[in-house]
């Protein structure tokens, strides 16, 4: 039988994995003041692929030579509701990890896109300065953000979390992730990184979604249920950004699942992940 939406929405059980994790108001819902560490560097997050965006960052930003990129890395567990607490909700009104706070500076950052440009900008890496090739960095950057629910909460939800697998909406999302699967194969044909001849944020904002996904390190099962070894320079562009030593490290961060025992809760020093 088919669902017919009620004159006016009421709120309902969803099921499935995360179903908990989302209300339909804001704000916080319990006191708890966020945890400060000795680094000027304060994250909150979670090894998600919008997490792992800034670690790897962070990482690579110390990789190479900014002391001032020591950074304490606190774990938000989001399936508890800790990103509802009246501190979380004071560094991110819209209560989703990652949320930086830059003590020194007294500024907040959320959105994980606007930490890799804040975080950029400071230290004056990976964002080249020349204004065409700042801003074509900047448009696969805004690209990505805008892209990346259709993945996850679309493609990703339907297909792997959702308590009943259906086929309308796990089509309707996996042809939108081919689509953008091809996206970025065809601009890996004619460059080696994803906004030009450089590495730079647009790679580490895409890669843990896209990159993971070619990999199959994403969604179970997904990498075959796309077939992803279609994107033959897609898939060579994942393997090159896999090997980097700080995407390795950053991808360890705030990471409580895996077999790997070299994964972290939280990071404090650089000897955490040593």
């Amino acid at each position: 039988m088919s669902y017919v939406p009620p004159a006016v929405w009421q709120p309902a059980p969803s099921g499935g994995s995360f179903a908990n994790i989302n209300r339909p108001v804001s704000g916080a819902t319990h006191e708890k003041i966020l945890p400060l560490g000795k680094h000027p560097l304060q994250l909150y997050s979670l090894a998600t692929p919008n997490g792992i965006k800034v670690t790897i960052l962070l990482e690579e930003l110390l990789a190479r030579g900014h002391a001032g990129a020591e950074y304490d890395a606190w774990l938000i567990r989001i399936n508890e509701g800790e990103q509802f607490s009246s501190g979380f909700v004071a560094v991110n009104p819209n209560s989703k990890i990652p949320a930086l706070v830059d003590t020194k500076a007294s500024i907040r950052v959320f959105e994980s896109g606007s930490i890799l440009l804040y975080l950029a900008e400071k230290f004056g890496e990976f964002l080249p300065k020349d204004l065409k090739a700042r801003t074509e960095t900047l448009n696969w950057l805004f690209w990505q953000m805008g892209a990346a629910p259709y993945l996850g909460g679309g493609f990703g939800h339907f297909y792997c979390y959702a308590e009943e697998k259906q086929p309308y909406p796990i089509n309707r999302f996996a042809m939108e992730a081919k689509r953008q699967l091809d996206v970025l194969d065809k601009q890996l044909a004619q460059h080696p990184f994803i906004a030009g001849n450089d590495y730079s944020i647009a790679d580490m904002a895409i890669w843990p979604w896209y990159g993971q996904l070619v990999l199959g390190d994403l969604y179970e099962g997904s990498a075959q249920f796309l077939s992803v070894h279609e994107y033959e320079h897609l898939n060579r562009w994942a393997k090159t950004i896999a090997t980097r030593p700080a995407v390795k490290r950053g991808g360890r961060v705030n990471r409580t699942w895996g077999e790997d025992a070299g994964n972290i809760a939280e990071r404090h020093d650089a000897r955490d992940l040593d």
